[in-house]
């Protein structure tokens, strides 16, 4: 018996009959720096449910990431017992358009649609599936196959990053990815994830000591101390992390964690206790000035974001645009309110009622989802596909679209702004009386000369007042901090600007979509090479983990 793991065809982000231009598969691009033109950061993050899931089982399992079209159809007439697709509602076609291939191709195989597809309503007859998997995947499909549903879960060593550049500049992949547990109590009425796992917390590694064994293994097996927690509020579960800690602190290690928490989480652990816990990337829902949240309510939220970066913490903070509450006339206080924070990036979401959720079924239920909106328009960066009282949806692309270049231009490029924390978090580190704290700073001086070969290619290409102002006062205080460049570092920022300039005329001027690379990997295949031993392979050659096909 084979199973075979997919994630949607590409090409992504492009207007065609299976999805839309401003769907893009990448995170930061798409939704967080998407104004900042060459600044912007260009990554691609696996799908990393289905490694979990095929690490997990005792079934010959493949997994084929963002294959094309003609790569799926060819993985298909191998002729698997089951195909598991998995979706987020706007690609939906492209899930549909799967199923009628494997259904053609290969007519005795078991189709699987899980992710966050399988959450609308009718999905049943909308798409020919044998089975639709929802919430906690391993345990499902432990299920289906006759497998030990309560066997310990494992983890794999697979990075939380490919494809990455900066102005241009390939970037290896430098940091794994650990999934703690899925799901969040906080259950905030739009949270697709909240209600996937219906509003609990399922935990993989819920002990300090499991999560630190788990973190030494990957690192064996990657090379890598830098790690991406996929948790929704990581730090919620506090006794775990300060075990974690503990340990670390024990064996004097440190790992450098980029993490998802809220306002009240973060202010009930303590930026120091974060900074000692070795995380430098933070991502908080702020969400509205008006916010009806639990989670930032009575928290100087301007503060504490101050403190995070003082410490050398990247802070991302995401809000909602389109609330009920948002009329022409105060949307902007939001937009103000949002970028007024001072944090690295900012994402701007248009609210989204998605299939599943509260917010879905209150919507539904008065009437308010638009019938006439296809799937493949439900992503939250173009147009809401719900009635607002005050704003028609042909005007939400505009909005969304100025807040994120009003953040770009008053802010300046978001890397710059990193490029500021990293100084800031070094100066403090460097003269801290706790020896923990104190050890960090050659981490952040690291950062922060890395950040500095981008300063003269920041200042050729500048679009805006503010990215000068900032590179001025930039080379002015790291100069003062780490003196003169050397002739290595005014070769390498020379060369960045080579880059640069080639980024810019690729993707900018000629408009061309860069695309994820198709990864394909194989578990306990009688042929195939388990991803673990293939990851520790393409390491050296810094493709990062799956391996590219």
């Amino acid at each position: 018996m084979k199973l075979l793991l997919t994630s949607v065809f590409g090409p992504f982000g492009v207007d065609d009959r299976y999805g839309r231009r401003l769907n893009v598969m990448e995170l930061f691009h798409n939704q967080v720096t998407r104004e900042q033109g060459l600044f912007s950061l260009r990554i691609n993050h696996p799908s990393f449910g289905l490694y979990l899931i095929a690490e997990n089982l005792e079934t010959p399992t493949a997994v084929l990431d963002f294959p094309s079209i003609d790569r799926f159809t060819k993985e298909v007439k191998k002729g698997y017992d089951f195909i598991g697709i998995s979706s987020i509602v706007a690609n939906f076609c492209k899930v549909k358009k799967m199923v009628e291939i494997i259904r053609e191709l290969s007519p005795r195989t078991k189709i699987i649609i899980g992710g966050h597809c399988t959450s609308i309503p009718n999905i049943e007859n909308l798409i020919d599936s044998d089975y639709f998997s929802s919430g906690e995947g391993i345990s499902w499909f432990r299920r289906l196959l006759g497998e030990d549903v309560n066997k310990p879960v494992r983890h794999p060593a697979i990075y939380s990053t490919l494809n990455r550049s900066v102005m241009g500049v390939p970037q290896p992949a430098t940091a794994g990815v650990i999934v703690p547990g899925l799901g969040c109590v906080n259950a905030c009425s739009f949270c697709a994830t909240t209600h996937h796992f219906q509003k609990k917390y399922i935990g993989y590694l819920n002990t300090g000591k499991e999560l630190y064994e788990t973190l030494r293994e990957i690192e064996g097996k990657l090379g890598c101390d830098e790690f991406f927690v996929m948790d929704e509020n990581f730090l919620k579960n506090l006794p775990r992390a300060q075990e974690l800690l503990a340990l670390m602190e024990r064996d004097n290690k440190y790992f450098y964690l980029g993490v998802f928490s809220s306002a009240e989480t973060v202010a009930a652990c303590g930026v120091e206790f974060m900074a000692k816990l070795g995380i430098d990337f933070v991502w908080i829902g702020v969400e509205s000035k008006r916010s009806s949240y639990a989670k930032t309510k009575g928290i100087d939220l301007k503060s504490l974001i101050h403190d995070l970066r003082e410490h050398g913490i990247q802070v991302l903070g995401s809000a909602i645009l389109f609330l009920d509450h948002h009329t022409r006339e105060n949307i902007q206080e939001d937009i103000d309110f949002t970028i007024d924070l001072q944090t690295d990036f900012v994402q701007f979401m248009e609210l989204g009622p998605l299939p599943g959720t509260a917010l879905y079924k209150e919507y539904d239920a008065a009437g308010r989802i638009l019938a006439n909106v296809p799937f493949e328009d439900w992503h939250g960066q173009d147009k809401i596909w719900f009635s607002h009282p005050n704003f028609s949806r042909s005007e939400t692309h505009d909005y969304l679209r100025d807040a994120f270049r009003q953040d770009y231009e008053r802010q300046g490029p978001s890397l710059l702004r990193l490029a500021d924390t990293s100084l800031r978090g070094y100066r403090t580190m460097k003269y801290h009386e706790d020896p923990r704290l104190h050890g960090m700073q050659s981490r952040l001086a690291s950062r922060c000369k890395a950040l500095r070969m981008l300063f003269r290619a920041s200042k050729t290409f500048s679009e805006n007042s503010k990215t000068i102002e900032m590179v001025a006062y930039l080379e002015d205080q790291y100069g003062k901090e780490f003196g003169p460049m050397s002739m290595t570092e005014c070769l390498l920022s020379m060369a960045v600007q080579i880059f640069a300039w080639k980024e810019k005329k690729f993707s900018l001027l000629e408009g061309k979509m860069r695309q994820p690379p198709t990864c394909y990997a194989q578990y306990r295949m009688p042929t195939g090479i388990r991803l673990p031993i293939i990851s520790s392979l393409f390491r050296k050659k810094q493709l990062g983990s799956p391996p590219v096909s």
